[in-house]
């Protein structure tokens, strides 16, 4: 047990990294973040932080050997060099599960040899036919890059022949995944953490709405069925256990329009459709990732309200500043920014929440302030 007062290592400065510094600093910890860039979100909280590339095994024993605990707030930290991290210090969740769920490809394989739901895929190496795959899989289906791909980047949809020359001519030499088309009715996600003890908590399971591929609103409680909502808590409570997690995971899922309930992907980290936790459970994401890298008692995952969460883009500062004052007028709404410099189109730069009696009253005031913001 890694009690407060000890130092945690976070690897990556964004703004998972910063929630997490925020949570475990209320509870007493240090927190000491490597990030490559300088003057990072998470940076901004820590007690120190550390600005050199991942691959600098260096730099990463030295950060290593003060850190109690490590963990990472995003999947694309390369797994290779934290075996080096293993030896040093405690780090969750092993770099097997990151390695596992940062490549769709052996994301993929992993859940089809688990015995799984997902959509029908198929693999193609690194200069391999991909026109046989499309061809096996079939029309439509979605072509993603196996790495490093997130909020729809690495991806490109194939509906008809026209699309999978274009497809072939894109991915020309990478390695990538072809997956059957799902015409799902709808989106939700799970945020599990497990102990190393085997304890296991999975927070109340959030309707994701997405707009350009980067998630737009989360709903909780989501608007389906319950035994959608059983089959999700499941799942994610299946995969926790078999992947061996240590910490917290993101478990995206499909639902098939006969309710059939599908794993698109998993994030061993906490999780942006997870935000809502922070206003409306009794304990939120991040101080369950800590509690749980840390062998504390994981916290109570009961939800307190209805709550709507919402992405704030860099695109709404195309007209100015944003009308902050109108959002914080409102008394149910809470905003969250991450304190990044600059403002781009497509880039989170912070969220908000409105808790209500309903989620309809929720998602309706959230709609509302987001038009005026």
């Amino acid at each position: 047990m890694i009690l407060p007062g000890k130092t945690i290592g976070v690897l990556g400065g964004g703004q998972l990294g910063r929630m997490l510094a925020q949570a475990a600093t209320r509870l007493g910890y240090r927190v000491h973040v490597y990030e490559p860039q300088a003057n990072s979100p998470a940076g901004a909280v820590s007690h120190e932080e550390v600005n050199a590339p991942y691959e600098d095994l260096a730099a990463l024993t030295a950060f290593a050997r003060k850190c109690d605990v490590v963990t990472y707030e995003f999947e694309n930290v390369p797994a290779a060099p934290l075996q080096a991290v293993e030896a040093l210090t405690q780090l969750h969740p092993h770099w097997r599960v990151l390695e596992t769920a940062q490549n769709r490809s052996r994301e993929k394989r992993w859940l089809r040899d688990h015995g799984f739901p997902h959509a029908p895929f198929a693999e193609v190496p690194a200069g391999g036919d991909l026109a046989a795959a499309i061809a096996a899989v079939k029309i439509p289906c979605v072509v993603k890059t196996a790495d490093f791909g997130y909020d729809g980047k690495g991806q490109l949809k194939v509906m008809a022949a026209a699309d999978a020359e274009a497809a072939v001519a894109k991915f020309r030499g990478q390695p990538a995944v072809v997956e059957q088309f799902v015409s799902f009715a709808c989106e939700v996600s799970a945020v599990v953490a497990r102990s190393a003890k085997g304890d296991v908590r999975v927070f109340p399971i959030s309707e994701n709405l997405h707009t350009n591929h980067i998630l737009d609103f989360s709903i909780v409680p989501a608007r389906v069925p319950p035994d959608v909502l059983a089959q999700a808590d499941k799942l994610a409570r299946s995969v926790a256990e078999k992947i061996g997690l240590v910490g917290v995971m993101g478990v995206e899922f499909f639902v098939t329009k006969s309710g059939e309930v599908l794993i698109n992907e998993l994030a061993p980290r906490t999780h942006n459709s997870g935000h809502y936790t922070i206003d409306a459970c009794v304990t939120s994401q991040f101080e369950q990732q800590v509690r749980a890298i840390c062998g504390l008692p994981l916290g109570d995952t009961s939800l307190l309200s209805p709550v709507v969460m919402v992405n704030i883009l860099g695109d709404a500062w195309s007209a100015g500043e944003p009308h902050w004052e109108t959002l914080l007028a409102a008394p149910s709404a809470h905003l969250h920014l991450y304190g990044k410099g600059e403002a781009r189109a497509g880039r989170k730069m912070g969220h908000f929440t409105v808790t209500a009696p309903t989620v309809e009253s929720a998602l309706a005031t959230a709609r509302e302030l987001k038009a005026k913001l």
